[in-house]
C-alpha cells in the first residue's frame, strides 16, 4: 500500500514538471498550419498570448504572428507597438474579431482613447499581408511590418476584450492582468523586458489621483458648504460655524490640488492620450478652488457695500465647484472603471448627505422663520405699548 502511494504521489509530480516545462515553452515548437515557421517567439506574461516573428534586417521588416489561447466567438484580440508609452491609448494597433458574416477578420487602428471607433485606418508605418484565423479557441493575427529605426526596440501591448450587442469591441477590463499586458520587446536581438513595475506604479498613481478628488473635491466640499449654510442657523455656532467652513474647504483644496498634480503627471505619462473632458473641468476646478481662497482673502465686514456683491461671487462659484465636481468624479470613475462597489459607495455617500442636507434645509428654514415671527411678535408688541402710552398722554 505505502509502495503504491510512492508511485502515484511520483507519478504527480513528474506530470506536474511536464506540464509546468510545457506551460513555461509554450512557444516553442508550435507548428503553424501552411508550413509556416518563425525563428523566434516570447511566452507573453498574461492573457494566454504568444507573439512569433521572423526579423529581416536588411528590409528592417518583421513577420509576425500573436496567438491568443482561450478565445471565444465572443471577444476580440489585439496586439500593437507603441513607442510613446506603455499603454494601448496612443498605440498602432491590428485588432482581430468575428464579424456579423461569422469571419474572423483583423485590420489596422491606432487606439486614440478609451473608446476608440475601431475603424480601418492606416498606422504610422507600413503593415501588409495581415490576416487572421479562429481554430480550436485559439486566435491569431497575421501580419509583416514595416519597422523604422524607433521601432525595432520598443513597447508592445496586446489585449483581449468582449464583443457588445451590436458586434463591435467594448471597452477591455481595466484590472488585473489587462492592465499588465505591456513590456518591450527588440526584434532583432529576440529579447523582451517587464514593464510590469512600472505599470503597477501607473496604476497607483491613478488610484492614489481618484481617491484624493473623489474625497476633496467629491464629498469634503460639499460638507463645507453645508456647514456654512446649515449650521450658522443657530446663534450659539457663532463664530465657530465660520472656521469649520474654512478649515474643511481648504482642506478640501489642499488634497484636490495634490490630486490635480497627480493628474498632470498621469497625462505627461500618456502623451498619445488625452481625456479633455475630465481635464478641463479638472482645470476649471483648480480655478474655481483658487479663486474661493482668494474670495475668503478679500471678504468684506458684513457691514460693507460690497458684501452684497461678494455673497453673489463667493456662492456662485462655491456651488458651482460642487456640481463640477460631482460631474468630474463620475466622469473619473467611467474613466478608471473599478469594481462597482466604488461607484455604488460614492452614489451612497451622495445620497447620504443629500437627505441630511434635506433634513437640515427644512430645520433652518422653521427655525428662520420661527425666529422672524418672534421677532415680528415683539416689535409689533412694543409698537402697540408705545401706542398706548401716547394714547393715554
Amino acid at each position: 500500500m505505502g509502495k503504491a502511494l510512492m508511485i502515484a504521489l511520483f507519478s504527480c509530480l513528474m506530470v506536474s514538471m511536464l506540464v509546468s516545462s510545457s506551460a513555461q515553452q509554450a512557444c516553442e515548437g508550435f507548428s503553424f498550419s501552411g508550413n509556416r515557421v518563425f525563428r523566434t517567439c516570447v511566452d507573453l506574461p498574461v492573457l494566454n498570448s504568444f507573439l512569433h516573428w521572423n526579423f529581416n534586417e536588411s528590409s528592417s521588416t518583421a513577420e509576425i504572428a500573436f496567438r491568443h489561447t482561450g478565445a471565444s466567438p465572443s471577444n476580440w484580440v489585439a496586439w500593437a507597438l507603441n513607442p510613446t508609452g506603455q499603454t494601448m491609448i496612443g498605440s498602432q494597433a491590428i485588432v482581430a474579431f468575428q464579424n456579423s458574416s461569422g469571419q474572423f477578420h483583423a485590420f489596422t487602428t491606432p487606439i486614440t482613447s478609451f473608446f476608440p471607433s475601431f475603424t480601418n485606418t492606416p498606422l504610422r508605418f507600413g503593415v501588409s499581408g495581415i490576416s487572421a484565423s479562429f481554430v480550436d479557441n485559439e486566435a491569431m493575427i497575421f501580419a509583416t511590418l514595416e519597422l523604422t529605426n524607433d521601432l525595432i526596440n520598443t513597447n508592445q501591448v496586446w489585449q483581449v476584450g468582449p464583443l457588445g450587442p451590436n458586434g463591435m469591441p467594448n471597452q477591455h477590463l481595466t484590472s488585473g492582468p489587462n492592465m499588465m499586458s505591456v513590456n518591450s520587446i527588440n526584434f532583432q536581438s529576440g529579447q523582451t523586458t517587464s514593464a510590469g513595475g512600472d505599470i503597477t506604479s501607473r496604476i497607483r498613481r491613478r488610484n492614489i489621483h481618484g481617491v484624493l478628488n473623489a474625497v476633496s473635491w467629491g464629498i469634503l466640499m460639499p460638507i463645507g458648504a453645508m456647514l456654512a449654510r446649515y449650521v450658522k442657523v443657530f446663534k450659539v455656532a457663532d463664530p465657530a460655524w465660520f472656521y469649520m467652513h474654512v478649515v474643511c474647504q481648504f482642506s478640501a483644496y489642499v488634497i484636490g490640488v495634490s490630486g490635480f498634480g497627480t493628474g498632470l503627471k498621469l497625462g505627461s505619462e500618456s502623451p498619445g492620450f488625452t481625456q479633455y473632458r475630465h481635464r478641463n473641468i479638472g482645470i476649471t476646478l483648480f480655478v474655481f478652488g483658487t479663486l474661493q481662497v482668494f474670495a475668503l482673502l478679500l471678504r468684506p465686514k458684513p457691514n460693507h457695500k460690497y458684501r452684497f456683491y461678494w455673497n453673489i461671487y463667493h456662492h456662485s462659484v462655491g456651488y458651482s465647484t460642487i456640481i463640477l465636481s460631482i460631474v468630474n468624479v463620475f466622469k473619473g470613475l467611467d474613466i478608471l472603471n473599478p469594481d462597482q462597489k466604488w461607484k455604488r459607495a460614492y452614489i451612497g455617500i451622495l445620497i447620504f448627505l443629500g437627505c441630511v442636507a434635506v433634513v437640515l434645509e427644512a430645520l433652518t428654514w422653521f427655525i428662520v422663520l420661527r425666529r422672524k415671527r418672534v421677532e415680528s411678535d415683539k416689535l409689533s408688541g412694543s409698537v402697540n405699548g408705545t401706542t398706548g402710552v401716547n394714547q393715554g398722554v
